[in-house]
């Protein structure tokens, strides 16, 4: 089955997108603090909508732009962590006498650990937990079941879990 381009909006739709558009910028305006940070914001809002593969009736369009508005922020926050985090470990890198890589190097590994956050954020919390601890910590599968209060086994399954759950998002065959 192909899937079809997404309709294009009626004048009567364009104009209540621009409304709501103009509407919801201001009130990320207000919200954030920032004019160019809402501009971005409720640029990527309507982005993601009006690129849906299908068309979406609205019974409530302000509640569904800022539902849609506050995932995309909380997706941005997690991802200046990330990056903030990655480049505090170069810096200590660098620091401890290794060479910097590649801006390009850095952006890759940047964009992988998006994805993986992405991913890992699917997972129930304790396979989530089992995972970090493992991949993180290095820690035994008896280390991580003791951690969690589950068997050896448990954990085995959680790992095994994780590992398909991450392949699956990130598009690789297991």
């Amino acid at each position: 089955m192909t899937s079809q381009p997404p309709a294009l909006p009626s004048h009567d739709d364009r104009a209540l997108i621009d409304h709501l558009y103009r509407e919801h910028q201001g009130w990320l305006r207000k919200r954030l603090g920032c004019p160019q940070h809402a501009a971005d914001v409720t640029h990527d809002t309507f982005l993601r909508i009006l690129s849906a593969p299908e068309r979406l009736e609205l019974q409530q369009p302000r509640s569904f732009l800022g539902t849609v508005a506050r995932r995309l922020l909380v997706d941005r926050a997690r991802r200046e962590v990330l990056e903030r985090t990655y480049l505090e470990e170069l810096q200590r890198q660098v620091d401890a006498g290794h060479s910097m890589p590649s801006a390009e190097a850095v952006a890759s590994a940047l964009q992988l650990l998006e994805q993986l956050a992405a991913a890992l954020q699917g997972l129930a919390p304790r396979v989530r937990a089992a995972f970090l601890l493992r991949q993180l910590e290095g820690l035994a599968q008896e280390e991580i079941a003791a951690r969690l209060g589950v068997s050896t086994r448990m954990v085995r399954k959680y790992l095994v879990q994780a590992l398909l759950h991450c392949h699956q998002q990130l598009g690789e065959a297991p």
